[in-house]
């Protein structure tokens, strides 16, 4: 008699950091089958104790070799300050250690291709947690515009602003802790026109600096051959949050917060004048319009459980298991690009304030 397949061992996670995002990815682990974390570092012991309480247990620790050294860790996701994330990257690949490293994956794109060349010459698996990549509903929109959905993409839309008060000590604004608005926010849409479109021919923009140097808000136009995206992100404003594609049949668009992506409407050609809410409008008038039954228009839901990084940390452990050292779906030279995007509008000389 044949005997039943025994279930995979657990997979053991390595968390650095014990901050806002890290709780979140430990809580969305939960949802992961078979996912656990062994190992909780923080500069702090107390704090990589409680943390490691507070998700089901595992080491702690506040020296960095110890926990690295670990060897019942399979996979390690860092969660610290953006200027830590290169050098903690390094020291987990030098010690064999996969790794997914969350967003920015660095400061700039000279890092970025360390890393990679780093993992490379060890044989490890390294990621940038751009998890939005990994949502339903993003899957959803990419598999939509391969087939057709709207026919010739013509442009690609993204804001994501939240306003954030400059006080002093901020990590949002502070330049050695790899603060400003492209690093926090910008990643996102830019990753996401990768994503979608691939490497664009051209690439302008500008900049608005806050008082701390870093820059308040980025614009940015990705060129293509018959298609531009044109992006932006700020600590300045609430936006409008969406991200919209239209094409020579119809639009697709992402509903607030795109980063979060849960929602997605399906406009015929015509159905709507403009699928790209004013900010002028009264924001109680277009939630109520985004809900309404309106010809011509389609919208799909994608919920899920949790805050929705457990679909790339599935996706990290499959690749890991399978012995990959790269993931298709968001690849280091993807992270390296936006971050060589985003040094480009940079080097230029920061646009006068708006009047």
């Amino acid at each position: 008699m044949d005997r039943a397949a025994s279930p995979p061992s657990p997979f053991t996670w390595g968390i650095i950091g014990t901050g806002a995002i890290a709780a979140l990815f430990a809580a969305d682990l939960a949802l992961v089958p078979g996912a656990r974390i062994g190992a909780v570092h923080s500069r702090r012991l107390d704090k990589a104790r409680s943390f490691a309480s507070r998700f089901g247990g595992g080491a702690a620790h506040d020296d960095l070799e110890a926990f690295l050294a670990d060897p019942a860790l399979e996979a390690v996701y860092i969660a610290t300050p953006n200027h830590l994330h290169a050098p903690q990257a390094l020291a987990a690949i030098a010690a064999g250690k996969p790794v997914l490293i969350e967003k920015p994956l660095a400061l700039t794109c000279a890092d970025a291709e360390a890393i990679a060349a780093a993992a490379a010459a060890r044989g490890v698996f390294a990621m940038e947690a751009l998890w939005s990549r990994f949502l339903p509903a993003v899957t959803a929109l990419r598999s939509r515009l391969a087939t057709g959905r709207i026919g010739e993409i013509r442009r690609l839309r993204a804001d994501l602003s939240y306003v954030h008060p400059q006080e002093p000590g901020s990590r949002f604004f502070e330049p050695a802790l790899g603060g400003g608005a492209a690093l926090d926010l910008g990643v996102y849409p830019l990753s996401i026109a990768l994503h979608l479109l691939g490497r664009p021919e051209r690439v302008e923009g500008r900049w608005r600096a806050a008082a701390s140097g870093v820059d308040l808000r980025s614009e940015f136009v990705l060129h293509y051959p018959g298609a531009t995206a044109e992006l932006s992100c700020g600590f300045d404003r609430d936006g409008a949050n969406l991200l919209l594609v239209e094409g020579s049949d119809g639009a697709l668009r992402i509903e607030a917060p795109f980063l979060k992506a849960q929602r997605l409407t399906h406009f015929a050609s015509g159905a709507l004048a403009t699928p790209w809410p004013e900010r002028e409008g009264p924001a109680l008038l277009r939630k109520l319009l985004a809900r309404l039954p309106l010809p011509g228009v389609r919208r799909e839901s994608f919920p899920f459980p949790g805050n929705g990084l457990q679909f790339q940390a599935q996706a990290v452990m499959a690749a890991i298991r399978a012995g990959a050292t790269s993931c298709e779906t968001m690849p280091l030279a993807e992270s390296a690009a936006v971050l060589g995007m985003i040094e480009a509008v940079r080097a230029q000389p920061p646009a006068a304030a708006a009047r």
